[in-house]
């Protein structure tokens, strides 16, 4: 199989287990959102979903986040790790989106990752999933999984992005991202046993 036989191979086995794909953090609207992945940085999406509902309950806004403390923020948020720096950010991003951006969440990748705690991937996340931009946010799995697939040997999480952009249409870029996490979580995690791993043998089998 080529490098690309294998990515369309990926795709359409993708497909066939993962026709609709929810987005995995609970969220309402783009800043809860771009507050759970935020959260979610070294924690899995399950445990930030536990915690977010008492958060938003308090502070589903960038005004009522700006308003709490950073002690209040990780009082709410203390379950997660890092949780002190991410209070700080979260109160910092709150702050600017309030005074530059009318508290409404910026829709270009340089004005998000401007704010704290904002990275590519996070920017990437929001813009996929919030406004509907393609892109490719790239997480360790797809990250792992890539590399697995022989389908990237990129040494870190931008240059996969760049090589998966480039086998796939643009078109399928926002499920297809989504597809390959779930995929891993359910068939091919990073520790435990990969037996469930239909699609790596399917790719390399003689």
């Amino acid at each position: 199989m080529t490098k690309k036989q294998r990515a369309k191979t990926v795709q359409q086995e993708l497909e066939k287990l993962y026709p609709e794909v929810p987005i995995p953090l609970d969220h309402k609207d783009a800043y809860t959102l771009m507050v759970a992945v935020a959260l979610s940085a070294q924690t899995t999406d399950k445990k930030v979903n536990q915690i977010t509902p008492r958060l938003f309950a308090v502070a589903d806004t960038p005004e009522k986040m700006a308003k709490l403390s950073v002690e209040e923020i990780q009082e709410l948020i203390k379950e997660i790790g890092l949780s002190n720096s991410k209070a700080k950010n979260l109160k910092k991003m709150a702050e600017v989106l309030v005074e530059k951006h009318n508290s409404v969440v910026p829709q270009t990748f340089e004005e998000l990752e401007a704010l704290a705690g904002v990275g590519h991937k996070t920017a990437s996340v929001v813009m996929s999933q919030a406004f509907g931009f393609p892109t490719f946010p790239v997480d360790t799995h797809i990250h792992r999984l890539m590399k697995q697939w022989k389908l990237s040997s990129g040494k870190n999480v931008a240059e996969t992005e760049r090589d998966a952009k480039r086998l796939w249409h643009e078109s399928v870029w926002n499920k297809l991202h989504l597809q390959i996490i779930y995929y891993g979580r359910e068939y091919s995690p990073a520790r435990g046993s990969r037996e469930k791993d239909f699609l790596t043998r399917m790719l390399f089998e003689k």
